[in-house]
């Protein structure tokens, strides 16, 4: 693997399970493109989800380690779409 490869023991953030849904814009072990990534979704609902927002974006994406990431910075389209579909969203980090 590469030195642009994952790094070794990286995990993602503990989140609290307070029912929110947390909208983060992240970078990290994608070779540098920005990454649309949701958490906090049921685990049961990620790949409906997924699908959904894929589509209401016009981006690529999967639903894949409990989140789901959308290629683009969506942030605020993603927002009101699940903030409409009756979810708590939060925007998180940078």
């Amino acid at each position: 693997m590469s030195s642009r490869g994952r790094r070794a023991g990286k995990q993602q953030p503990d989140l609290p399970q307070d029912g929110v849904v947390r909208i983060f814009r992240g970078k990290g072990g994608r070779g540098g493109k920005t990454m649309t990534v949701v958490r906090g979704l049921p685990p049961r609902e990620l790949d409906a989800v997924a699908k959904d927002l894929k589509r209401f974006c016009g981006a690529g994406g999967s639903a894949k380690d409990g989140a789901v990431e959308i290629q683009g910075d969506h942030r605020e389209k993603v927002a009101a779409r699940l903030a409409e579909q009756g979810y708590a969203v939060k925007l998180a980090g940078g």
